[in-house]
């Protein structure tokens, strides 16, 4: 149901398009410091928890220096940002793929002291979606787009074609640019790769949070999904499409355009696949 208020169909019945993400928990593995200058973040130290899951393990492994954590915690003074090393195993997803996605995410909320004691208790451990989102809350997505290949002008920038009897080419740049300087500006649209970069777009709401072993929503298609196969364990729903293609990683995290005050969840009358 339509809940936003003051809209021509508040409170009435709407249906909706939206995606489904196979979210598999996200294991934490260390925990980084940032000091900051006019240079930009500087690396300060580096702290690993002791034990790893099974599944990450066997792929990759870090070790602590001696006392790593001791002078971790001396040095705080100077550390500006603190990100979490974690990992995602696609395997945990349904994929083949065996190594895991590594990367930092940052840390934020109260000061440095307080965000390094929270990402401390978690090494080692494991976070699942909904330790991090609710439901009705608003994300942001980041993925890598669907690839295109070599692109010219005409479909990687939408310029306009020219008259078939006004030059010898018409799928081109009318000009370059002027004759002096004699090179061509950055601004000028060019042939070239088209996708396959990363993008990030805004303000997707979460509509559904669920786990296949729960039977309130049934979320496989018989035969699984095409290009897919079948989502195990934690998934969530959201409102519209994502960047990128199947089997393919997708970050998420708090919005930060357009915050809203409060979280209202929304009324979900039917899921159909």
């Amino acid at each position: 149901m339509d809940d936003r208020e003051k809209t021509p169909n508040a409170g009435k019945q709407l249906v909706s398009l939206g995606t489904v993400l196979v979210t598999p928990p996200v294991s934490i593995l260390g925990v980084r410091g940032y000091s900051k200058d006019h240079y930009g973040l500087h690396a300060e130290f580096d702290v690993y928890a002791k034990e790893f899951p099974k599944n990450i393990s066997k792929e990759i492994n870090f070790k602590n220096k001696e006392g790593a954590m001791e002078n971790a915690e001396k040095i705080l003074g100077r550390v500006k940002e603190i990100f979490a090393i974690v990992a995602v195993s696609p395997r945990d997803a349904g994929l083949e793929q065996k190594k895991p996605y590594i990367f930092e995410a940052l840390v934020s909320g109260g000061d440095i002291k307080k965000q390094f004691a929270h990402v401390k208790e978690l090494l080692g451990k494991e976070i699942k979606i909904d330790q991090i989102f609710e439901t009705g809350a608003t994300i942001d997505v980041a993925a890598i787009t669907k690839g295109k290949g070599w692109q010219g002008v005409i479909q990687r920038f939408g310029v306009k074609k020219k008259q078939h009897k006004s030059r010898k080419t018409v799928r081109e740049v009318a000009s370059l640019g002027p004759i002096s300087p004699a090179s061509v500006m950055y601004s000028v649209p060019r042939a070239g790769q088209m996708g396959f970069h990363q993008r990030t777009e805004y303000d997707k709401r979460i509509m559904v949070i669920g786990n296949t072993e729960n039977n309130q929503i049934k979320i496989n298609p018989d035969g699984g999904y095409k290009h897919f196969g079948l989502v195990k364990g934690d998934f969530i729903i959201l409102k519209g499409s994502v960047p990128g293609t199947y089997r393919r990683l997708i970050k998420l995290r708090s919005q930060i355009r357009n915050a809203p005050v409060k979280i209202t969840k929304p009324n979900i009358l039917e899921v159909v696949i």
